[in-house]
């Protein structure tokens, strides 16, 4: 819980007297997410403003918590549960499915993060054969209430008693088929009374039970499946997608029904204040008469855009607007926003903090701030370096040659390419083969999700920016254009026929874009991001739209880096990489590792090297390779010049260097078949099985390697030496510090240490120059953690390996177990995502603050830093942050992802210190 959490909240799992489980809109507010989940919270919320809100009542999170550990609801809930329901009937003056006059309650989920479309919601609640003759003559309008008491059965068939949805999908179809029309509005009140008795049919057969007629058992049931949905497949997958807890629970919200489908004066919407793909400001949404809200979100009928309301309605349209501002205003952010117009009375259903893709966050936030409704600290909040590596992929090349067949709603921006598949099953089955895929259908559904995940981009003939598809995508950072409308898709086919009649079969290649809506056919080149174009010095904050977003981005980086503590090095092997590291704000490198630099045509230098008998063949292979690195040093000290340089000596697998033993085996057997001469390859053959390691990653490599070939490292670290010695004479400012690699032991790093500092005590005394390199060591092994203190005491630095870390914490190789069952491991919830992407903070976490700690107890001024790939990583930079590294070091292109990830853990734990 958070610092709001309810005194009457129960211990976990448990249900003691005096627990307060339910609590009316009149009662909470937005912070009591935790408790109310966030559309509770914010139904709350927007009572309290005043806003016209239907009554009702939220069940809380602590209730469902208790469900899911004990299989039983709390022994206090029905009767809470009971009063607050008698409190609203007295409020509305009606009972729940009375026969005359019914009250009708939606029951809707609501967790405390927005999960759209992964948990269940039953509209109608109430309804049975006696109450809808009793709605039918208060409304005064028969179809009305047939139709509700058909999407009543429908919602509680296939939510709380698991029906097949399709199945009432397909005697829906047959009805509309029967009566030739190709819309359900256009079913007459005696079709619907049909469809009635068909869906119920359908219950009686499939569940095996009568469709309840008892309103109380009606909602009873539908509060228990939205407690189940928690668990639900599709919300434990999305969970596992979004890295959502799997143990916060969902409330469940009961509210009084307003209804958008009693004629062309009543309907139903979605609006946002701000456009969510673009952060633009302006009227955005959708609006659908005589509707109800779960037709806009399922894209079963394509909406007007919400701007013609004010030709439909301009009374509410007004009224909509102010409250919109209102909103905003209140929560200081883009709005996501629920209402039903009834007979011309304006209801909100819901609001949140809306979704929005990586552009519209970035301009959101800049905007926000020039308002004065927030300020820099809290803009930083309001992106993430996720985000900001979106905007970082390239885009399509809009002066290619393209063939260009439908135009949707830009949902979701970004390019996607990929092979047409029309389900999610093959979505899923194609991708783990390696096919890139865009999942085309004509509307998404939960059930969905799979695919959505799977593939590159989505493509709909239905719906709007704020139907399943365009909701979750924007949610995921997945390309999306929806509603489509030319396009006519065929599931059951597995075709897509386009205008002009081409039809694209099931594998054909198509390319859809996000920032546009187009789609195309075949494969369309890209080009690099703006984003990334102005990381690189390329392009500068203008006036046209691509340059708007430049600026937006300019300013948040601005804003992280006079806010971040940690610096952010590269990891760079050579000039090229520094410079373009350089560009991208990188403030040193924080790894070099050599063996790249031996690799090649050096190969043979080194595999001599390893394999050499003699001391005699060991110093000349030695002798050939010193002004090879050498001039390695000198190019890349000149491009960092001024920053920090950290060289990594060589740390490689043995086996790298040498031939393959299966390769030269062959090699040997054909040339003695042959009877031809041999006598280097035999030679070579018994040095390699000599060297042969079963697990190379934990064998002959490191400081071990360093230390059984006699000169090896000391000709590196003459190398470096002499080439910072060049660049001083060069009037340069270099700034190396040689890194020890693979210590488990402070002996290892003494003993390479008094030879490293011999040879730079040589190379200064030669030059003249005074060199201050610093040596240190990388902390990569368990035991180099769990002796830190000790280490520290020959090092001047420690660089978490955090790579090698993970690996030898869990007792994994990183080549062989992502492969092989991680994808398994992910999807039972073992990992909630792999440890080699975000830090496992409670192992190698615990290391790394472990060592932190005993390095600097011994020598305070010690530097720290991270420079495996956990260094770009968003959720590690900010563990970084709070363990109290120095810097991260990560690849170039995740740089910008690191600063501002830096900016904001900076930020966040200011918060938390002021709290």
């Amino acid at each position: 819980m958070s610092e709001n959490k309810d005194p009457h909240v129960a211990e976990h799992g448990t249900s003691v007297e005096g627990v307060k489980f339910v609590y009316d809109f009149t009662e909470g507010n937005k912070d009591l997410k935790d408790l109310l989940g966030g559309k509770g919270a914010n139904l709350a919320e927007m009572t309290n403003l005043g806003l016209p809100v239907p009554p009702g009542f939220t069940i809380t999170t602590e209730a469902c918590k208790v469900y899911l550990d004990s299989g039983e609801e709390p022994a206090a809930l029905r009767d809470e549960v009971s009063a607050h329901l008698d409190a609203l009937e007295a409020r509305m003056g009606k009972k729940l499915g009375q026969a005359d006059d019914p009250l009708l309650v939606s029951v809707r989920s609501g967790a405390k993060f927005s999960m759209p479309g992964m948990m269940d919601t039953v509209l109608n609640i109430g309804l049975s054969d006696k109450s809808v003759q009793g709605l039918a003559k208060q409304a005064g309008d028969e179809r009305f209430a047939w139709d509700s008491y058909r999407r009543l059965i429908q919602m509680f068939g296939k939510t709380v008693l698991g029906v097949d949805g399709e199945l009432f999908e397909d005697a829906l179809e047959a009805a509309k088929a029967a009566k030739k029309v190709t819309v359900d509005t256009e079913l007459e009140a005696a079709d619907l009374k049909k469809l009635v008795t068909k869906f119920k049919k359908i219950v009686k057969t499939e569940a095996g039970r009568d469709f309840p007629q008892d309103p109380r058992e009606q909602m009873d049931l539908a509060i228990k499946a939205v407690f189940d949905s928690w668990n639900g497949d599709r919300a434990k997958l999305y969970r596992r997608q979004e890295r959502i807890p799997h143990d916060l629970g969902t409330a469940v919200n009961v509210c009084s029904m307003v209804f958008g489908n009693l004629g062309p004066d009543s309907g139903t919407g979605v609006a946002f204040t701000r456009d969510p793909a673009s952060g633009h400001q302006g009227v955005y949404g959708d609006y659908l008469q005589n509707a109800q809200g779960e037709d806009v979100v399922a894209g079963i009928r394509n909406t007007v855009p919400l701007a013609e309301l004010e030709k439909i309605d301009k009374k509410s349209y007004d009224q909509l607007m102010q409250i919109m501002e209102t909103l905003e205003n209140h929560y200081k952010d883009l709005c996501d926003i629920e209402f039903t117009i009834e007979r011309g009375v304006l209801w909100m259903l819901q609001t949140r903090v809306g979704k929005r893709t990586a552009g519209a966050a970035f301009r959101i936030a800049t905007q926000l701030v020039d308002q004065g409704l927030i300020d820099e600290a809290e803009a930083l909040t309001r992106v993430n370096g996720a985000q900001l590596a979106q905007l970082m992929f390239p885009r399509f090349d809009e002066s290619a040659k393209v063939e260009q067949v439908g135009r949707g709603i830009a949902a979701s921006p970004g390019a996607a390419v990929g092979k047409a598949v029309f389900d999610s099953y093959t979505a899923v089955k194609w991708s783990r083969s390696g096919e890139k895929v865009i999942l085309i259908r004509r509307e998404t559904n939960p059930d969905d999700l799979d695919g959505m995940i799977a593939a590159e981009g989505i493509l709909t003939s239905r719906g709007g920016k704020t139907s399943h598809a365009a909701v979750v995508a924007r949610g995921m950072g997945k390309t999306c254009v929806c509603g489509a409308e030319e396009l006519e898709v065929d599931t059951k086919r597995r075709r897509m026929t386009v205008p002009g009649g081409h039809v694209v079969e099931e594998g054909d290649v198509v390319s859809i874009d996000g920032s546009t809506g187009k789609v195309y056919l075949g494969e369309v080149p890209v080009v690099p991001s703006p984003v990334v174009e102005y990381f690189e010095g390329r392009m500068h904050p203008g006036a046209d739209d691509a340059d708007e977003l430049v600026e937006a981005v300019h300013r948040m980086m601005a804003f992280a880096d006079r806010k971040r503590r940690l610096r952010v090095r590269a990891n760079a092997d050579n000039a090229e990489d520094a410079l373009r590291a350089r560009r991208f704000g990188a403030q040193g490198i924080g790894l070099c590792r050599t063996e790249h630099m031996f690799l090649g045509d050096r190969r043979e230098l080194v595999e001599r090297l390893i394999l050499a008998d003699t001391d005699a063949e060991r110093e000349e292979s030695l002798k050939q390779l010193l002004p090879l690195q050498k001039q390695d040093f000198v190019q890349l000290f000149e491009s960092m010049d001024g920053l920090p340089v950290t060289v990594r000596l060589l740390d490689p697998p043995l086996h790298e260097f040498l031939p393959d033993i299966t390769e030269l085996s062959v090699r040997v057997a054909l040339a003695e078949s042959r009877q031809e001469p041999h006598e280097n390859e035999l030679r070579l053959l018994q040095a390699v099985h000599r060297l042969h390691e079963q697990n190379p990653m934990l064998g002959l490599r490191g400081v071990r390697l360093g230390l059984v070939i006699p000169g090896l490292f000391t000709m590196q670290v003459r190398a470096i030496a002499e080439a910072a010695a060049e660049r001083k004479a060069a009037k340069g400012d270099p700034r190396a510090e040689i890194m020890i690699p693979l210590v488990g032991t402070v002996q290892e790093l003494e003993i390479v240490r008094e030879e490293a500092d011999q040879v730079i005590a040589e190379v200064e005394a030669a030059s003249g120059a005074e060199l201050k390199l610093s040596i240190g060591t990388m902390i990569e092994l368990p035991r180099a953690a769990l002796t830190a203190g000790q280490i520290a005491e020959a090092a001047q630095f420690f660089s978490f390996g955090t790579n090698d870390l993970t690996q030898t914490v869990w007792g994994f190789s990183r080549d062989d177990v992502e492969a092989s069952f991680f994808t398994a491991y992910l999807e039972k919830g073992i990992f909630g995502v792999s440890p080699f992407e975000t830090i496992d903070k409670d192992g190698v976490g615990s290391l790394v603050k472990l060592a932190a700690k005993a390095g600097r107890e011994t020598r305070p001024d010690l530097k720290l830093g991270v420079c495996g790939e956990h260094g770009g990583d968003p959720e590690s930079v900010h563990f970084f942050h709070e363990v109290g590294l120095d810097y991260v070091s990560c690849s170039p292109f995740r740089i910008p992802v690191a600063r501002l990830e830096a900016g904001r853990a900076a930020v966040q734990s200011q918060g938390s210190d002021h709290r």
